[in-house]
Formats: structure tokens, sequence, C-alpha cells
């Protein structure tokens, strides 16, 4: 085997097995993988790579600034893909950004709306529906009375 082809081997590899360890929530041997990728220089590594970097130093490290940066980026190399906006909404709520945080889920939810993790998130944050008239406040008595007669028409998941 050629020596390039060896080291884009450990480099897989080194992602694969970071990612999993992550996942696990083991994320200090994560981190150690993933750091590999960032000494080697990697610069076409997927979205999910980024993403799991990102949240692993907010998480770890408090670089919470660097981490969000990450995210955003994985979310833009890779906008299909839910976990990219999971650890991104993770971040969000680091520095206590909610708005952002329930974006993400949101936006990771359209994309695979049976996401355990990302609905789980989503119970957690408390997410509420949209008034049903955007342009009123959510306490004004009309959106009231249209709120309820949506739940009871559609359900507690309409939106």
């Amino acid at each position: 085997m050629v020596p390039e082809e060896k080291m884009v081997d450990q480099l897989s590899e080194a992602l694969r097995r970071g990612i999993e360890l992550c996942r696990q929530g083991e994320w200090s041997n994560g981190l150690n993988f993933l750091g590999k990728i960032a000494e080697a220089g990697c610069t076409n590594a997927p979205g999910l790579y980024y993403s799991y970097l990102g949240y692993g130093i907010a998480r770890c490290q408090r670089r919470t600034a660097d981490g969000l940066k990450l995210c955003r980026h994985a979310v833009k190399l890779q906008f299909y893909e839910p976990e990219n906006y999971l650890n991104l909404a993770r971040t969000a709520l680091l520095v206590n950004d909610r708005k952002v945080a329930a974006e993400a889920v949101r936006k990771g939810l359209k994309i695979d709306r049976n996401n355990r993790n990302l609905r789980a998130l989503y119970r957690e944050l408390g997410i509420r529906k949209r008034p049903v008239l955007r342009f009123l406040s959510r306490s004004n008595p009309i959106n009231l009375i249209l709120g309820k007669i949506r739940g009871r028409l559609f359900g507690p998941r309409a939106s």
C-alpha cells in the first residue's frame, strides 16, 4: 500500500472511531481521535466531523465560540444530515441561545422527523407551536381559541 493511501485509511478510521465514541458519550476519547484528523491538516472531512468536533470542544473545553463556528460549518457542508443540526442545537444551548437551538432542532426534524435524539431535545426544549395568526400575540383571545380548535382537529403535533 502506498504511504498516502495508508494515511488516508488511518484518518478515515480515526474519523469513524472518533464519531462512534462521541455518540456513545465518551467525549474525551472521541476528541482524541478527531484531534488526529485536525493535526493531519485534513481539509476534505465530512460535515459530521466538524459537527462532533465543534460540540465536543464546546462541551469539554468550553470553547463555545469555536464550537458554534464548526457546527455551523458542518451544517453548510452537509445540510441534509440531521446529526449536524442536533450538535448545533446542543452547542447553542451551551451558550443559552434557545432561539438558535430551537431553529436547528426544527430544521433537523424536517430532514428526519423520526430522529430520536432530535425529538428528545424538542421535548426538552418545550418548543411551542407558532400562533395560528402570527400577526397577533400568542396571548390574544382569537389565537387562544383558534389554537384550541387546531389542537382538537389536528392533535398536538400540528404546526
